[in-house]
């Protein structure tokens, strides 16, 4: 008997995935994408519940229900490989929705404008998501894990290179490095702040705010950071302190 170029493979969860004659997965076949889908689903919840280094690629070819344990390191290879697309087609969404935004800020020239081109994007992606969304949780996890606090910047987009660059604009008074402190701990708040409310909707999606809220109540919170006095301090920062001394909102 003649074999055929592929055969199926049956999984738990009732999928199959096709195999080539040589034995690997076959990626042009539909349910290719299905094993994918299954995988970076599984892969985001699991690290947004354990941390990145807390997860291994077992544990989330058995979350993700597919038989074969080198289906994970086939289709993303290491955890970097796998981290970055779970961490993808979320910022490609996300990017499409900043656009708009970042040209309206652009008209303005506008701090708390440019503030809504890094909160609300993600905010609006998550809230019409569906159903139970990890990503949020994901990405604190991502911020404070080794060897990967790194990944949100290489992967950004176009959008949040011109919000970097249109704060800088709106904030030409801040010296450097306070600017970049500030940045830091809009970031911080903002990663934080998604990751809890993300929790809070999980725990009781009944009674927690809605995104749009805790988005305009983000917004307000972080442009006050950027737009927060520099007061006099004592210690080597004094100087630099007071040459900002007049930045006010």
């Amino acid at each position: 008997m003649i074999r055929s170029d592929t055969t199926p493979e049956r999984l738990s969860g009732d999928r199959a995935v096709t195999h080539t004659a040589t034995g690997g997965p076959d990626d042009t076949a539909p349910s290719a994408v299905t094993t994918r889908e299954a995988i970076l689903a599984a892969a985001e919840r699991l690290y947004a519940e354990r941390g990145i280094f807390g997860v291994t690629h077992r544990q989330v070819g058995i979350a993700a229900r597919v038989g074969d344990m080198s289906a994970v390191t086939y289709h993303f290879g290491g955890k970097s490989g796998l981290v970055r697309a779970v961490v993808r087609p979320h910022l490609e969404r996300i990017d499409l929705r900043c656009r708009p935004l970042v040209d309206r800020a652009v008209e303005s020239g506008d701090v708390g404008q440019w503030v809504t081109c890094l909160v609300r994007p993600i905010s609006e992606h998550l809230a019409e998501s569906g159903g139970p969304t990890w990503f949020a949780r994901f990405i604190a996890q991502l911020a404070v894990t080794p060897g990967f606090r790194d990944v949100l910047n290489e992967e950004r987009l176009a959008s949040s290179v011109a919000v970097a660059k249109g704060l800088r604009g709106c904030l030409p008074e801040l010296a450097p490095d306070l600017r970049d402190r500030r940045n830091a701990m809009a970031r911080q708040l903002i990663v934080g702040n998604c990751a809890e409310h993300e929790r809070r909707i999980a725990a009781d999606p009944d009674h927690a705010a809605s995104w749009h809220t805790n988005a305009e109540e983000l917004v307000d919170a972080v442009t006050a950071i950027y737009l927060a006095p520099v007061g006099a301090r004592s210690g080597p920062d004094a100087d630099t302190a007071g040459a900002n001394r007049e930045v006010a909102p």
